[in-house]
């Protein structure tokens, strides 16, 4: 689904993957879950457009929900990967940035959702630095927002006013709110990411669990 020019929202059970194309050129927010590489692959195809055209990948953090399909996307398209360091080096293990502690009600929960969200290892060919500027959406910044996971990036486009939040800000009642709960790695970290975000005064938020936009 297009939900702006030439920017297309992909969802994937229970998280959003969003794909920029850009001159020909596709770049892909996170891969989801193991196995959705398919429905992926199968929407560049719906665009009319090559599988080479993927050439670039940027993973937000590293959690099974998110770049759960790199390894199997990258047996097909040559694309680069892309993610924090931190990151980086927790994908190319296939682990996770953080240790998980659920107690009570969340163990059981997190019990029922992990074989959804196996992961093995990927390659990441780049790491992003603070800063670091994507020459897509008129320039695509990618910003270093911790506090869900250790090394977690969002990227905001000043031009276009969209932030891609990955899981540093949920959507919830059609409020946003910072990354919470057990699977959050440092909470007061992510307030501030999601404070210092929300100053970025975006019009439209495309976040790992939810939409907004004004």
């Amino acid at each position: 689904m297009e939900i702006y020019p030439g920017v297309h929202l992909l969802k994937n059970i229970f998280v959003n993957l969003f794909l920029i194309v850009d001159k020909g050129h596709l770049t892909l927010i996170d891969t989801g879950i193991s196995g959705n590489q398919k429905k992926i692959l199968a929407y560049i195809n719906t665009l009319g457009l090559p599988l080479t055209a993927l050439d670039r990948i940027i993973i937000t953090h590293a959690d099974g929900d998110h770049y759960g399909s790199l390894a199997h996307l990258q047996k097909t398209v040559s694309a680069e990967s892309h993610a924090n360091q931190i990151e980086a080096e927790a994908i190319r293990k296939g682990t996770s940035s953080r240790l998980l502690k659920p107690e009570g009600i969340n163990k059981f929960l997190y019990a029922l959702v992990s074989p959804l969200v196996r992961t093995q290892p990927a390659r990441i060919d780049q790491t992003i630095t603070d800063g670091q500027m994507f020459p897509i959406l008129g320039g695509l910044q990618a910003i270093h927002t911790p506090g869900h996971t250790p090394g977690h990036i969002s990227l905001f486009s000043p031009t276009a006013g969209i932030l891609f939040a990955g899981d540093s800000i949920n959507v919830s009642h059609g409020k946003l709110v910072p990354s919470s709960g057990a699977n959050t790695w440092d909470l007061r970290q992510a307030e501030l990411s999601f404070d210092m975000q929300v100053k970025l005064n975006p019009a439209i938020v495309c976040a790992g669990h939810g939409y907004w936009r004004k």
